[in-house]
């Protein structure tokens, strides 16, 4: 019940933490770049949308754009029209003709302007220094006044206002489609341009979604320096066949880093996009519907977060493998999802949900590792009980930790050694004293074991078994086996002295040693099992400590073989084992080497 709590807590705080980060707007600056990189990618630039720039070469061939009669625009006009029935749609000047120049080059512009009848001419809008709030806009910074061009020109044109408006890195992402000034609607350049060619070409006008602070961003359809652009100079030397704009519209504007109107865009990455540029992608945004606007960011912050405290769950309650499979399937879900919601027009936080669900992921992954590490610390303690402390080493470098039924073959040493005596002096003595006793007994044989490397196999009454060579492979098992069984004998001897002064009884050891293949394994059921070692090899070991006098420690001739010089003994000779056809030859240790 209380992991239960707990998992549901985590996803509530996990929903909670997406919420705070979407409303918040924490992590906008580096939303904005994610979405630059999933939303703005190239769509193919319209061919319908062509730029004559004002260029190097233009600059070059005509001297400083501000030293030029505006006879030059006239020119321009009358060369893209010169043709009644292969004419632009629009020609439109992203430049600002404010207050007079010459008075013959601004007559002949007004001139060509109006016979045209489709030229669009930028305004510039002027902000107030000092903000103010609105229940409807919130805080902004209102429109002071409009630089218009000179008063003959804004007469026979269309015009609107070419101010784009930078986020807080500097990048153009978003326009406002109509601002406000003195209680009437002004409009955008491009939008002013887009529905005049809607005009010229009897087309319906798309409708522009916007959201509370009546902002659209943009979808851009290409990268700095892929619309179609022609030198001005190319056209006006008669380079260019007019015919080459027919039906289309012409945006006229600088194209030179020098006259400081290129700008940051999403798409741009370290190339920076000309102004007229960002006009010609608004306007192909407005000819394809193609404007989004910032989701709900209350409705987007708890479906997002809804939908990370059920991943949560999920990381709390799969495998490793299949919760690093949800985390990165629920990351490519949000972004599939954010594009498609884009292309339709919301655009919805992305980092918000990534970054908790990252970080959800980690805890879960962490908080895993320490429960896994503690478990495992828990069975370590556990195997101390049973197994040399240098085989608790070895399996906690290893890290196999998995318990299950089965069992392989092994060549291992066994000991067995019992107590002389024991249920004589059980009979004499008070119940807690042959306790004590026994646990005495039990001590020492359970660390002459794991002084010499030995796994603890059990206790059976007065009777202890150990192995070796098993879990893992040891070198001269058979060697510390004999040093066990040795260390047995001698330690008896210490505590037979102590047991004749404390309680007038004494108790002895016999010790069976014995060498081969066995089964070694967990034996039992799923939820009671035993790691011990089964087989004749067992059985053998069992019948020489049976055998074996009070201080003997009898060796097989098996395992004497494999010791050699290793050990010193006395022959015993054959002796029946219980359960065996054959009798076996024994040995009885008298000494052990200790040098390897």
């Amino acid at each position: 019940m209380k992991e239960k709590l707990r998992v549901i807590i985590g996803a509530i705080l996990t929903l909670g933490l997406v919420f705070l980060l979407t409303v918040s707007n924490f992590l906008s600056p580096a939303d904005y770049v994610l979405k630059d990189l999933l939303y703005q990618i190239p769509r193919g630039i319209n061919s319908n949308i062509k730029i004559i720039a004002i260029d190097e070469p233009t600059l070059e061939q005509y001297g400083r754009m501000g030293d030029w009669s505006r006879q030059m625009y006239a020119d321009l006009i009358h060369t893209l029209n010169q043709d009644e029935v292969f004419r632009p749609s629009v020609i439109a000047f992203d430049l600002i003709f404010s207050g007079e120049a010459d008075a013959a080059g601004d007559a002949a512009f007004v001139k060509e302007a109006k016979e045209s009848g489709n030229v669009v001419v930028a305004t510039e809008l002027v902000y107030d220094v000092k903000p103010v709030a609105d229940e409807k806009r919130g805080t902004y910074f209102p429109v002071s006044s409009i630089v218009y061009p000179y008063e003959d020109l804004r007469a026979v044109t269309e015009t609107g206002f070419a101010s784009v408006a930078q986020d807080s890195d500097s990048t153009i992402r978003r326009i406002l489609p109509v601002e406000q000034f003195e209680g009437q609607q002004v409009d955008m350049f491009s939008k002013v341009i887009y529905e005049t060619y809607c005009q010229k070409n009897g087309l319906a006008v798309n409708e522009i979604p916007s959201d509370k602070y009546g902002r659209s961003l943009i979808n851009y359809s290409g990268k700095p320096g892929d619309y179609e652009h022609i030198s001005m100079a190319d056209v006006l030397s008669g380079k260019i066949d007019p015919k080459a704009f027919t039906g289309s519209i012409v945006l006229v504007g600088a194209y030179a880093s020098g006259m400081q109107d290129n700008f940051n865009v999403p798409n741009g990455g370290s190339h920076q996009m000309y102004g007229v540029e960002i006009h010609a992608n608004i306007i192909q945004s407005f000819m394809e519907g193609r404007f989004a606007i910032n989701a709900n960011p209350l409705l987007s912050g708890l479906i997002i977060g809804l939908c990370c405290g059920l991943i949560f769950i999920i990381f709390k309650k799969a495998k490793v493998w299949v919760a690093t499979l949800s985390l990165v399937a629920a990351i490519a879900a949000e972004i599939f999802a954010g594009v498609q919601l884009n292309n339709h027009g919301k655009s919805i936080p992305l980092l918000p949900g990534i970054v908790t669900l990252v970080i959800a992921y980690i805890y879960c992954l962490a908080l895993g590792y320490i429960a896994e590490s503690l478990k495992k610390r828990k069975v370590l303690n556990a195997f101390k009980k049973y197994v040399a402390p240098e085989i608790v080493e070895e399996i906690s470098k290893k890290g196999d930790f998995s318990i299950k039924l089965g069992g392989e073959n092994r060549d291992i040493a066994v000991l067995f050694v019992d107590i002389r005596g024991f249920t004589t002096m059980s009979e004499a003595l008070k119940p807690e004293q042959v306790v004590e006793i026994l646990n005495q007994y039990l001590q020492l044989t359970t660390e002459a074991v794991f002084k010499n490397k030995g796994t603890l196999d059990k206790y059976v009454g007065d009777c202890t078994m150990a192995m070796w060579n098993a879990p893992f492979d040891q070198e001269n098992y058979e060697l510390l086996a004999v040093r066990a069984a040795m260390d047995i004998v001698k330690g008896g001897e210490a505590l037979e002295e102590e047991l004749m002064k404390k309680y007038g009884r004494t108790i002895g050891f016999g010790v069976g040693v014995h060498c081969g293949e066995a089964v070694v394994g967990n034996i039992g059921c799923d939820f009671r099992m035993d790691y011990t070692s089964i087989g004749d090899t067992v059985n053998t070991s069992a019948r020489l400590e049976a055998n074996a006098k009070k201080g003997q420690v009898l060796i097989s001739d098996v395992l004497y073989e494999r010791l050699g010089d290793l050990v010193k003994v006395e022959p015993v000779g054959n002796i029946p084992l219980k359960g065996k056809s054959k009798e076996l030859f024994v040995y009885s240790v008298v000494d052990v080497d200790r040098s390897l």
